[in-house]
């Protein structure tokens, strides 16, 4: 990632705009609609993922497609100060742990928690209260989302269907 800055306009913000609603449009559609040539486009995008503005490209899955019907946060406490990186290791062994952050507040950390089911969130549960520097847990069920198109909720949007012409118009 280069570490200069780089000037950021309202074509940039428009196009990663666009990729954010759809990062498989093409470029050649994202020039029709911001007034750029598909090149001008790519170059763009390209100089946006060179300085580190665009971090990658990924496809939303609903959680409930994969099998994971039950989510949570759980709010963890820790003994004396537990470091963020170890908090980091931890959180990296237990697979259903989807986000993590550390917090101001009462808690150390915040966990978002997949699982299949109430049963299979109480192991994972009990897996993280074994670790040695966890003093307590307090977990949060989530009933519904109040914002079904956020990233949380998992995909909203059908998957755009291709046409043999669009692979040629895409990264």
């Amino acid at each position: 990632m280069n570490s200069r800055l780089t000037p950021f306009d309202e074509l940039d913000r428009k196009i990663v705009t666009a990729l954010m609603a759809n990062a498989r449009t093409s470029f050649a559609e994202i020039g029709a609609v911001v007034g750029l040539s598909a090149t001008a486009v790519k170059r763009r995008v390209d100089r946006l993922r060179d300085t580190g503005v665009i971090t990658g490209f990924t496809a939303t899955v609903r959680p409930s497609a994969l099998g994971w019907l039950t989510e949570a946060y759980v709010e963890v406490y820790c003994e004396g100060a537990a470091p963020p990186r170890r908090l980091a290791e931890m959180v990296r062994h237990h697979p259903e742990i989807t986000a993590a952050m550390t917090v101001t507040g009462g808690a150390d950390a915040l966990l978002h928690v997949r699982a299949r089911d109430v049963d299979h969130f109480e192991e994972v549960l009990e897996r993280i209260r074994t670790e040695p520097f966890i003093r307590k847990t307090i977990s949060v069920m989530v009933l519904s989302h109040l914002l079904p198109e956020s990233p949380e909720a998992g995909a909203s949007q059908p998957v755009p269907e291709e046409t043999p012409g669009d692979a040629a118009n895409m990264r």
